[in-house]
């Protein structure tokens, strides 16, 4: 309730640019009404009486705004990856809060990028077209990217070529039973959002339709469903797709 209240009485007061740039401020005010014991961002830190559900029924961090699937990636990236130094991470249209602890760690070489400037970013690489050498990236974190990409053999060829021998491409998108759907006639807004369940979506992936691709693009594929975590607001039988490089 008291997200709501202040969500529709910001976004009725600032323009959207605003709110963007000094969200992290905003947020700020609602920790008071969601201090407690009962859960925890692990990635803000921030322990809490309760997680904000949203109409779809994720829980939101309201002092971050990390999503159950940002908390579950970063939760993987910090325990797994987190412990080498000097490791080179690209970071596809990175949410807020990861960016934030990753900007600031000056152990990593970090390339945030999101290509249609609508995150936080420093690069803009077209993930079909990366602008960086073969064999360069320890860490690929491409979370809900592939589903917004035409050429999707493209970016995975393009994701395999950059990434370094031994390293690991995280991959999630939204998933579906059976095969996966696509159809290049489904292009207005609508269509894709009937369709595909977002309006700026082109396919809705299978696991396994996912899987044969990204090893028709040479990776080695390590399925991983996860448990629910209650305390840190973890959804139950989330899927995150290890794609390594030998």
């Amino acid at each position: 309730m008291v997200y709501n209240i202040l969500k529709n009485t910001l976004k009725s007061v600032f323009p959207k640019k605003v709110l963007f740039k000094y969200e992290d401020n905003f947020r700020k005010i609602l920790y008071p009404f969601y201090k407690g014991e009962n859960c925890a961002c692990n990635i803000c830190g921030s322990k809490l009486k309760n997680f904000e559900k949203l109409e779809n029924g994720n829980l939101l961090c309201p002092v971050c705004g990390s999503l159950p699937r940002t908390r579950r990636l970063w939760k993987i990236v910090n325990e797994d990856f987190m412990t080498k130094k000097n490791i080179s991470v690209l970071d596809f249209s990175p949410s807020r809060s990861i960016f934030k602890k990753l900007s600031k760690n000056s152990e990593i070489n970090y390339f945030p990028t999101d290509f249609s400037d609508e995150f936080l970013s420093v690069y803009h690489y077209d993930i079909t077209k990366i602008e960086a050498e073969s064999d360069k990236f320890d860490l690929i974190m491409c979370y809900h990217i592939l589903e917004h990409i035409d050429e999707d053999a493209f970016a995975m060829a393009e994701l395999f070529r950059v990434l370094k021998p031994g390293g690991t491409c995280l991959i999630q998108t939204p998933f579906k039973e059976g095969e996966i759907y696509e159809d290049d006639t489904k292009k207005s807004e609508k269509q894709r959002l009937e369709f595909f369940g977002q309006e700026d979506h082109v396919r809705i992936y299978s696991v396994n339709g996912l899987k044969q691709r990204l090893e028709n693009a040479g990776f080695n594929i390590e399925i991983k469903k996860f448990e629910e975590d209650v305390y840190l607001g973890l959804n139950k039988g989330e899927t995150v797709i290890f794609a390594k490089k030998n």
